[in-house]
Parts: structure tokens; sequence; C-alpha cells
């Protein structure tokens, strides 16, 4: 079986698991994150060299002054963790952290400038990011730089996007069936997967069953 490279995924469904069980939304939003530590340790077994998890969009800066509280230092706290405890993992952010408490914008900036190393493992969090802000980003930066509309290409505009690696696979659990503005560009030729399950429920075998499809799908890259 062929293993992609590269698997995004949309973390979505942490509330409405907290509520199946009748527990506080942070309490989805804590199973969750026990989930991404668990998912590390599968795409290591089974060969994925890159994750990217859709973590905290630009939509989310709406919700409640108190969940919004519980997620900030849900972040302050696992950052710190995987940090410390996986010397094989390599961590990345990107999105647009301005909207962030200025302590977890310096731990959003210090992971994000960290250097490359040789690891088992990166993952990429998607962090106060949108997908069409994204290329906004990129065009601005184009344009900074007064570089002639003649001469923009698709891979110049690539060099300023967030992710520059596009994901062979995209996965959203849940249940929803839409692609909520995550990797607009990136996941133009991507292979997308949804299944009903809540992302804190999501498993080891959910993760081989979309591998074993995936590997069944022929790839046209719109051809």
């Amino acid at each position: 079986m062929k293993i992609p490279r590269h698997i995004a995924i949309i973390l979505d469904g942490n509330r409405r698991y907290a509520k199946k069980r009748r527990l506080q939304p942070w309490k989805g939003h804590e199973a969750g994150a026990d989930n991404v530590k668990k998912l590390a340790d599968w795409a290591i077994e089974l060969g994925v060299k890159e994750l990217t998890l859709y973590t905290f969009s630009t939509e989310n800066f709406d919700r409640t002054k108190r969940e919004k509280a519980f997620l900030f230092n849900l972040f302050r706290k696992k950052f710190r963790e995987l940090k410390d405890s996986r010397d094989d993992i390599e961590l990345g952010v990107f999105g647009n952290f301005s909207r962030f408490p200025k302590d977890v914008q310096k731990t959003l900036n210090r992971i994000a400038k960290k250097g490359k190393k040789k690891k088992k493992l990166v993952i990429n969090f998607a962090m106060g990011y949108g997908g069409r802000a994204e290329i906004v980003n990129a065009v601005q930066e184009l344009v900074k730089k007064k570089i002639s509309s003649r001469k923009i290409n698709e891979n110049m505009i690539k060099n300023y996007l967030y992710l520059k690696n596009d994901p062979e696979i995209v996965i959203r659990p849940g249940g929803e069936v839409r692609t909520s503005n995550f990797l607009m560009w990136q996941s133009a030729y991507s292979e997308w997967f949804f299944t009903n399950k809540l992302w804190p429920e999501f498993t080891k075998k959910d993760l081989v069953k979309v591998i074993a499809e995936y590997n069944s799908r022929e790839r046209r890259f719109g051809k």
C-alpha cells in the first residue's frame, strides 16, 4: 500500500463529542488535543512524513470569551508538552497570529521561526488561519515586491503561501461535507475524505481505511 507523504486534517467535532457525553465544550477540545498526540504516533508507524492540522480558524475568534480562554490555555499547555516530550517531531505553525493573546503569539512565532531539522514527522498547525486570507496575503507580498503582473505565475504565488507542500489527502471528520476555507490553493488536486466520526473518535483504523481508499482512487490532477 502506497503511503501518502502529507496528510491534512480538519479537526472537527470536538464540541459535539462533548455534547454527546453531556460534558462541557472544553472537555471535547481536551479529547481532541489528546487524539492529536495519538495521530502523531499513527503517522510515524505508517510512514507519513507530514501532517497539517486545521486547529483554529479565523472564524473561531467569534466564539465565546470563555471558550476562547480555555482554548488559548490549551494551546499554551499542549504546544509546550509536544515540544518538551517529542524529539522525533518537528512542530510548525502558520496563519495570522495577531488576534491571539501576546504570550500565545510569542509561542507561535517562536515555533514558526524554528529551523527545520531532520525528524520522523513534521506537524503543521493552522492557527488563526483562513484559506482566502492566505491567498490575499500572498498577493500583498507580491505587490510589496513591485513585481510586474505579467511576471506573476502560480509558482511565484505558491512561494508566498504559508504552507508550501501540497497534501495528497485531506480528511474532514465530523460529518460536514465542505472544505471550510482550508488550504484552498494547496488542496486543489488533493483527495478529500469525509467521515461521520467526530475528531476525538477518529482512530488509527479510520486513518488506515482512508489511506487504503486513497490507493484505490486514480489521481488525475484535473486532466
